[in-house]
């Protein structure tokens, strides 16, 4: 097995207040800069090699603060990026934004829309028709709940590559699970469609969850969607508030201990690869 893994999502920001009002009280840990510095510092003694930064912010700056990170450095192979793909000139953004070979796709915080259905808006949906023309992947943010609007709109795009971080976010603390099975099978017999092993820790109690919590969860994705369109992610630093980077790491190690070495790599490192062009 190859000895080394790709973070095919991570986060990084300069904190303020008015950019991240999604850190609450709660994430308090958070409300700190994280940067290349201190992304290099944790990643790289995990034995990660690779990284995919990905938008948390849902302004036109993001995307250039990005991938001005990853010019700088050597460890972000790839970006996902935000642009207003509602916006009537939202191709003179992609345009622009993708003469950086480093961007690789975008993102749009759907779960946090006050309309459940906004991934079916026609402006949206003009956008999102666009990705292919630059070679851009798609990012999924879902809660659970989104799953069946989410399969109509992946539907509508049987050409464009889709990943769904997360694991569309089930509610691990609660034990929810039924739903969220059916809903995540039926996405993943459409294969334009990926999926992250990340963000599972933070929809858990942060203090006291457990490996045996998670079990069921990576039963059904690895079920699901097979090695060969799943990639591990740490949803670093937003993990912070329950895990560490490492204990993260260990906790898949663990998972990918009882599969082939191939489909191991797949996880590690192939599939993230492969899907983001890295």
């Amino acid at each position: 097995m190859k000895k080394y893994w790709i973070d095919a999502h991570h986060h990084l920001w300069r904190y303020t207040p008015t950019e991240y009002p999604w850190m609450s009280e709660k994430m308090a840990i958070l409300r700190q800069d994280f940067t290349t510095t201190d992304l290099e510092l944790v990643a790289s003694r995990c034995g990660v090699r690779g990284t995919v930064a990905v938008q948390a912010r849902q302004i036109l700056q993001e995307t250039p603060f990005l991938l001005d990170a990853a010019d700088c450095c050597s460890m972000i192979r790839g970006v996902v990026g935000w642009v207003p793909l509602i916006d009537r000139d939202v191709e003179s953004h992609l345009e622009r934004l993708s003469q950086n070979k480093l961007l690789k796709g975008v993102r749009h915080v759907l779960h946090d829309e006050p309309d459940p259905l906004y991934m079916l808006r026609d402006d949206f949906n003009a956008g999102i028709s666009l990705l292919r023309k630059y070679d851009l992947r798609y990012d999924l943010l879902i809660f659970a709940k989104h799953l069946p609007q989410t399969i109509d709109f992946v539907d509508r795009h049987p050409n464009q590559i889709f990943v769904v971080d997360h694991i569309a976010k089930p509610k691990v603390g609660e034990g929810e699970i039924a739903e969220w099975r059916t809903g995540i099978q039926v996405l993943s017999q459409r294969e334009n469609v990926f999926c992250k092993l990340s963000g599972m820790v933070t929809e858990t109690d942060w203090n006291s969850w457990n490996v045996a919590q998670l079990r069921p969860y990576f039963d059904v994705v690895l079920e699901a969607f097979s090695p060969s369109r799943l990639m591990f992610g740490s949803d670093w630093p937003v993990i912070t508030v329950a895990s560490r980077y490492e204990d993260w790491i260990a906790v898949v190690t663990d998972i990918l201990d009882e599969l082939s070495d191939e489909e191991a790599d797949s996880i590690m490192q192939g599939t993230a690869t492969r899907v983001y062009r890295l």
